[in-house]
């Protein structure tokens, strides 16, 4: 393996104007981390990385390449671009295995973090550099939001979210399992116990439904909790997938690992807006993509589909009246996630937008002060480069803000 990466790092051209950094989405120093390592500093070259993104192991594995930093290699217009990735993976894993941490001395103000995916984690990370006295808020038995429960082993080994999770326990961050903020307490106890700020970001685990009959059947499921515990299904075998994002594809490759034979992944459009290598991998392993359907009605047989037509943006015209059964022994709905409004139903203070996502100001502050936001329950669902690009900004904003209101804790 060492070999491969040397050799790719060798095809890097150094361009004066990288457009590999201008195709990803946290401005990864590209052509500088190349050139630390093949010069010899590879802990340069790790360091850059992290500082840059903490979550860049995770990145180098589950970034869309092709659309990001590779798609934009100079190279890769008449031949293959710099596979940026595995090189970025190799220097990763090699940097945190022999990083040695050690906790900030505390200035001895709290910072509560709220949720334990990819925005927590960075904001932790970033906040304990600064030296603040950080505790995560999990409402599960585990940290990772969506890198544990949403990503399927055979895309991100869970054993790197185990090695962040040292990684943070080393930088002196507290991590309080089982506790949904919402429920179990409120913003105001946070406050109460001494915690000068806030972050949230509980991502968009809950699932949106198809608001048809049927959908309330005991064999149909949604994939966001279906991933969370793909073992606790019994599945057939036979599934129809509605929806042809990641987490659709994510679904049908795990379930064919399951031993389900006939994954049929059923769109209403006329295209698929999973990523390509996401779609591809799917497709050699075995399922079956269905373009213009749309589900009127899931019956114990499987599920009502009718025919679609789409304009030029891909966007659905028109829908028949006539409709055809497709036979299933299970029902996967992957249409889409909304936020959990278990904080925002505790207090008023928090306004959010017509879709449920928390409006933020320009330094990601929400209407409630001291309390900020980032990742998918501000945006949507986004990638994880992108969630961990906007929670950096919003580490920093947390940091002026207490700077500026309390300095340092006596």
């Amino acid at each position: 393996m060492a070999h491969n990466v040397i050799a790719e790092a060798g095809k890097c051209l150094n361009c004066k104007k990288p457009m590999c950094v201008t195709g990803c989405p946290i401005s990864t120093p590209i052509p500088h981390f190349i050139s630390a390592f093949l010069n010899g500093r590879i802990e340069d070259a790790g360091k850059m990385l992290f500082e840059n993104n903490p979550l860049s192991l995770v990145c180098s594995i589950v970034c869309n390449h092709a659309n990001q930093c590779q798609g934009h290699c100079v190279k890769g217009i008449k031949g293959d671009p710099v596979e940026i990735s595995t090189i970025e993976r190799f220097i990763s894993e090699r940097y945190l295995d022999s990083l040695s941490p050690q906790p900030v001395p505390s200035n001895g103000i709290k910072v509560a973090v709220v949720g334990s995916g990819p925005a927590g984690i960075t904001i932790a990370i970033k906040l304990a550099g600064f030296g603040y006295d950080v505790t995560i808020f999990e409402s599960k038995t585990d940290m990772g939001g969506v890198l544990r429960f949403g990503i399927p082993e055979f895309r991100l080994p869970k054993e790197i979210v185990e090695r962040y999770k040292e990684l943070m326990y080393a930088l002196g961050i507290k991590i309080k399992f089982n506790v949904t903020i919402g429920r179990t307490f409120q913003i105001e106890d946070l406050f109460r116990d001494g915690f000068r700020a806030i972050s949230v970001g509980t991502g968009v685990t809950w699932p949106v439904p198809l608001n048809v009959k049927g959908e309330t059947l005991a064999h149909v499921h949604y994939g966001v909790h279906f991933l969370e515990r793909p073992g606790k299904y019994r599945l057939g075998k036979s599934m129809i997938v509605i929806g042809g994002g990641n987490v659709a594809m994510d679904v049908a490759r795990t379930a064919m690992r399951m031993g389900v034979r006939d994954v049929k992944v059923v769109m209403r459009s006329d295209r698929c807006t999973a990523n390509i290598e996401e779609r591809e991998y799917a497709g050699i392993e075995g399922a079956q993509f269905i373009f213009n359907k749309a589900p009127d009605e899931i019956c114990d047989d499987g599920v009502y589909f009718c025919d679609t037509v789409c304009d030029e943006n891909h966007r659905v015209t028109s829908v028949s009246n006539e409709r055809e059964l497709m036979r299933a022994d299970t029902v996967m709905i992957c249409v889409s996630q909304r936020p959990s409004k278990l904080i925002l139903t505790q207090t008023d203070k928090i306004e959010v937008d017509g879709r449920g996502l928390v409006k933020i100001d320009g330094q990601g502050e929400t209407t409630y002060p001291g309390v900020f936001a980032s990742g998918d329950i501000v945006r949507g669902a986004k990638t994880v480069v992108e969630t961990v690009e906007t929670s950096k900004r919003v580490a920093c904003a947390i940091h002026e803000y207490l700077q500026n209101n309390y300095g340092s804790a006596q």
